[in-house]
């Protein structure tokens, strides 16, 4: 029987290189000079903090992230943006945190659309993913095209088709 897994990943290394980008591209901006500001990347943890000497400063950093993520063709709804803060030192800091998995409301929402499709194919909540099983591997491509379709608030990737 043909199945699929409807997963949410983050690929760290890309993600990794557009932060390297955006260090990069805060040392040859003239609004960057002589302030002080750091950008990193903690793949454990799976945040990224940016401090720098103002909250304008700060939500320019933001925006050369989603930039970059952008011109990597790595989806930024994983990135999940804080306020920011204003530090005891006079500079601004805020963190970004990397959303992975399909989060259990998310996955039931899906798993009603997608029994109210009318396809003849069955969904199963895994952990924080969703198994997708029917008789056809056409039903299966339908439900794909479907989804993709649909805006839910974390990238969505199909893996493990299987026949």
């Amino acid at each position: 029987m043909p199945s699929l897994d409807v997963v949410s990943k983050v690929d760290l290394q890309t993600l990794d290189n557009a932060v390297n980008n955006v260090k990069r591209e805060i040392l040859t901006r003239f609004d960057f000079k002589n302030v002080k500001t750091e950008v990193t990347f903690d793949r454990k943890d799976k945040k990224i903090k940016i401090v720098s000497g103002d909250d304008w400063k700060v939500k320019a950093i933001t925006d050369m992230l989603i930039g970059q993520c952008a011109r990597l063709k790595f989806n930024s709804k994983c990135l999940d943006f804080k306020e920011v803060d204003a530090t005891s030192t006079g500079t601004a800091k805020t963190e970004i945190l990397i959303k992975e998995g399909i989060p259990k409301e998310t996955a039931q929402k899906m798993v009603k659309f997608i029994k109210g499709l009318g396809v003849k194919v069955q969904p199963a909540i895994q952990d924080d993913q969703i198994r997708i099983t029917g008789k056809n591997i056409d039903d299966l491509q339908e439900v794909m095209k479907v989804l993709n379709e649909q805006d839910y608030d974390v990238p969505l990737q199909f893996v493990n088709m299987k026949r």
